[in-house]
């Protein structure tokens, strides 16, 4: 790729590419938002200004410009821009990029800054062939992700990078993006244009600069001009556009948390051609992956837990998996354990046992640990009566033998109730078996 000014210009020239792209700033007086990070003083503004750059992982929302600062600092380096895509991109892209920036710095002398947009699509193989070009300075890596990098990136990369925090654009941001759009877009300035209702533009693109104006463009080519050519975008042109054609699957929106819960609701419910419809569905709007696989997790403990305690092992598995593999293939082995936690038999009784203790604890604090289970490592330990008349379960027959264990103020207390359902049902007979002088 050549130095991206010349391709960014012509693309941001062209009346062809999309208005977020004509109005992308080529420098931050043009840039709206993000004035912890770019304001005066500020470690981004800085940055650029002293033109002197660290690899960092952008982290914030959709539309809060993550791509426009990173061909910032690449632009005030005088680097080569290399952007790559997690989502189509592998270690092979990867190390085409990375040997292209060793390229330049040898025989150049020029510096690389190597862009990937949803970094955190990356799996652990693809962040690693990363690792030692970010060490040795071989190329600025900057990171873009919606999801928190503490997660989602693997400590070596993470503590080789700075992470800065992109915040959502408020209203009076959004409301300057509008100003600039009608005021100063090659193609706009040149209309008639009249938004009656801005507050309703602002509202439905959720705090995305990108999804304003790409709504606002699509909203002025669907209104029809009057007579004098006067166009005007109402409330119900804006709203008729969002909700056709915008109102997508956002993780940060009322939908990404409905969607999960349906898909739950219907793991927990035993109904599997449910559960696998909702992870489509998630999946088709573009859903991390490992947060679908990380709330089975979850669910395997929460609603199965002991009436099949291979749910647990296979959901866990499910998310190994998936950050082995990545996207597509990672769908077959999350539909597959959708499918066998729905499948399974449920109990929340693991769930409801650690909640009850824990209220315990709350109300009656830390009570003492009985004498006869205290550790004893010491001669006087021993000599006050740590552990003294502690019964050695496996001394007895059948490897159990009835003793106290909790405090004495909750002594007769059973915080874990099995159910009759799978293998919980086996588990029920055992405890019975083994307390005599409790009820379950």
């Amino acid at each position: 790729m050549e130095l991206f000014e010349k391709d960014n210009k012509s693309e941001k020239d062209s009346p062809l590419s999309p208005l977020a792209e004509r109005l992308r700033p080529a420098s931050l007086n043009g840039f709206v938002g993000q004035e912890h990070l770019t304001g005066p003083g500020k470690p981004l503004r800085l940055m650029i200004e002293r033109k002197d750059a660290v690899s960092m992982i952008l982290w914030g929302p959709p539309g809060t410009g993550k791509t426009t600062l990173a061909l910032m600092i690449a632009g005030s380096l005088d680097a080569d821009f290399i952007s790559l895509s997690a989502v189509n991109s592998g270690v092979k892209e990867v190390r085409t990029a990375i040997e292209k920036a060793d390229y330049n710095l040898k025989f150049r002398s020029k510096k690389t800054v190597v862009f990937i947009d949803e970094i955190h699509r990356f799996n652990k193989a693809q962040q690693d062939s990363l690792l030692h070009s970010v060490e040795s300075g071989s190329i600025i890596l900057i990171g873009a992700t919606t999801e928190n990098p503490s997660f989602e990136v693997i400590s070596p990369l993470l503590s080789r990078c700075r992470v800065y925090t992109l915040n959502e654009l408020n209203y009076e941001d959004l409301n300057r993006l509008v100003d600039r759009a009608t005021r100063e877009d090659m193609i706009l300035r040149e209309m008639n244009i009249e938004i009656t209702d801005r507050d309703a533009l602002i509202y439905f693109s959720g705090g995305d600069g990108r999804k304003l104006l790409n709504g606002l463009e699509l909203a002025i080519k669907s209104a029809k001009p009057s007579e004098d050519g006067k166009i005007v975008i109402t409330r119900e042109l804006i709203s008729e556009t969002f909700q056709k054609n915008y109102i997508r699957y956002d993780k940060n929106a009322e939908e990404h948390y409905n969607l999960i819960s349906a898909f739950i609701k219907s793991v927990r419910g035993g109904d599997p051609d449910a559960a696998v419809y909702w992870l489509a569905r998630m999946l088709e709007g573009g859903e991390d992956p490992k947060f679908i696989a990380r709330r089975m997790i979850i669910l395997a403990s929460e609603d199965i837990g002991n009436a099949e305690p291979m749910a647990l092992t296979l959901a866990v598995s499910c998310f190994t998996a998936v950050d082995y593999i990545g996207m597509p293939e990672a769908q077959l082995v999350l539909s597959q354990t959708a499918i066998y936690l729905a499948s399974c038999p449920k109990s929340n009784s693991s769930y409801i046992a650690i909640v009850e203790a824990k209220k315990d604890i709350e109300e009656n604090g830390a009570l003492p640990v009985p004498v006869h289970l205290r550790n004893a490592p010491t001669t006087l330990m021993k000599q006050i009566g740590y552990g003294k008349n502690y019964l050695y379960p496996h001394d007895f027959e059948g490897k159990y033998v009835n003793q106290q264990y909790l405090p004495d103020e909750l002594k007769d207390r059973i915080y874990y109730k099995p159910g009759n359902s799978g293998e919980e049902s086996i588990i029920r007979k055992r405890l019975i078996s083994w307390w005599r002088n409790k009820k379950i």
